[in-house]
């Protein structure tokens, strides 16, 4: 019984890796581009921080109030140490770093992966996104029951983006101008 307690547990313990890399990844990778770093260095950074989560929440259990800003945060301060014993430049500590023009989306590029969801997919995630509307509002215009249901489409519309995503093997610099 102790061996199926433990795949379980693997199990569990996989697929919360998966989902805070699918949420807090994209951010930290951003972060450690416009800070002049590249997608190894940002994949490095995030392994780092996931480690440094693993210590803190799992096999000392504290309870976090936001772990995806505290996986976020603790890449971030990796970066930053990383950054600063790595080069001779000012601190970095009130830096605000302005996007280029070269460094905006590709509204065109996102745009054709959105569409990839489907027509009804695109004005939900609008709706969310763009227009702000509450899950409620959005449960009420498109007749889902209930704002539960509203998530689970939104979230559904999103894998379908996802996944669109992960069959061209695409990265963050795929989208970018």
């Amino acid at each position: 019984m102790q061996g199926v307690n433990n795949s379980n547990q693997a199990m569990r313990r996989q697929a919360l890796f998966m989902d805070l890399y699918k949420s807090a990844f994209p951010t930290v990778a951003k972060y450690v581009s416009c800070m002049g770093g590249n997608f190894d260095e940002a994949k490095d950074v995030f392994q780092d921080a996931l480690v440094i989560y693993y210590e803190k929440v799992i096999l000392t259990p504290t309870a976090l109030k936001n772990d995806i800003g505290y996986l976020i945060g603790t890449a971030r301060n990796l970066w930053l140490k990383r950054y600063y014993q790595t080069s001779q430049h000012l601190p970095l500590d009130n830096l605000e770093i302005p996007l280029t023009d070269e460094e905006s989306p590709s509204h065109g590029r996102l745009l054709r992966f959105l569409e990839t969801a489907g027509r009804k997919c695109m004005n939900l995630l609008k709706s969310f996104y763009y227009d702000r509307l509450s899950l409620q509002e959005i449960a009420d215009e498109f007749g889902y029951s209930g704002t539960r249901s509203a998530t689970v489409q939104k979230y559904k519309c999103l894998e379908k983006v996802r996944e669109s995503i992960r069959e061209k093997s695409l990265v963050y610099d795929d989208f970018m101008e």
